[in-house]
């Protein structure tokens, strides 16, 4: 599967001691060693998810601030971000896995939120059904938080199916247990959830429902933060859990691809990026 990056996303978009942070790209581009340079999106493309209202936000900043409690932003935060999404689009279009920061599936469409300025994912959908021609695209997200922005923006779109596994009850409180549409599903989890749960989840909810919808395309919200060792939440997967739940949703669609959202534990990002993309093609 090829990767689209860019080294810039490893300088840009500078956030601190904050866990989402440039050093997130700078291990796993080392580990990667090389990787299709990713081109920015323009304006236009973000604004098939995002407000105009939005967009000129994010291009006004001129210093460091906070867009909401947690998530910080700078001057270069909104090239940092038309390169995420520009990213996004091109590993939707190669098949690629699009390594990238700051993530997107916590961004609705007017705002920020939680570590997120543009729905690199969301973005990606419309530019696969818009420029390529695609017409269902099926997004799996498993993220260890819910995907509120995606599920937001696409909740009455029939052409785009919305499936979430998360920790739950979590960060940011949606994705409850019987939230959902025909093409919206939550899969919500219990903290300390392994590999037995994710594949039991997988095998009896997920292929279900994007086998149903018939995708053209599949994206996968891919974050590494239901690891077991990562800071921020409370799951038990491993690398083999990672890998197996990659190469299940490679049998869903005749067309893949894979989007970074979170994972903050530095030492085991590398690892669990190079056994999930051993599960996909």
């Amino acid at each position: 599967m090829e990767v689209v990056s860019h080294p810039a996303l490893a300088i840009l978009h500078p956030t601190g001691h904050h866990p989402e942070s440039p050093r997130r790209l700078e291990v796993l581009l080392e580990a990667v060693g090389s990787w299709t340079e990713a081109a920015p999106a323009t304006p236009e493309q973000v604004e098939r998810c995002h407000t105009p209202e939005h967009v000129r936000r994010i291009q006004g900043l001129s210093g460091p601030t906070w867009l909401d409690g947690d998530t910080p932003a700078s001057e270069t935060s909104y090239e940092a971000a038309l390169l995420a999404a520009g990213g996004a689009i091109q590993a939707a279009a190669a098949g690629g896995f699009a390594l990238v920061r700051p993530p997107g599936h916590h961004a609705p469409a007017d705002r920020a939120m939680g570590f997120c300025l543009f729905n690199n994912a969301a973005i990606a959908a419309r530019a696969a059904q818009a420029e390529l021609g695609l017409g269902r695209v099926a997004i799996v997200d498993w993220d260890v938080h819910h995907g509120n922005g995606t599920q937001d923006i696409f909740w009455d779109d029939p052409t785009v199916l919305y499936v979430s596994l998360h920790e739950w009850p979590f960060y940011p409180g949606t994705g409850a247990p019987g939230e959902g549409n025909e093409t919206t599903v939550n899969v919500p989890l219990r903290a300390g959830s392994g590999n037995e749960e994710y594949l039991r989840a997988f095998e009896e909810i997920v292929e279900p429902a994007v086998r149903g919808f018939e995708p053209d395309l599949l994206l996968v919200s891919c974050g590494f933060d239901a690891h077991a060792d990562d800071p921020l939440a409370s799951m038990e997967l491993t690398g083999h859990g990672f890998r197996e739940i990659a190469r299940r949703c490679r049998g869903l669609a005749p067309r893949i691809a894979a989007v970074l959202e979170g994972g903050y534990n530095l030492e085991t990002l590398p690892g669990l990026f190079h056994a999930t993309l051993d599960g996909f093609p």
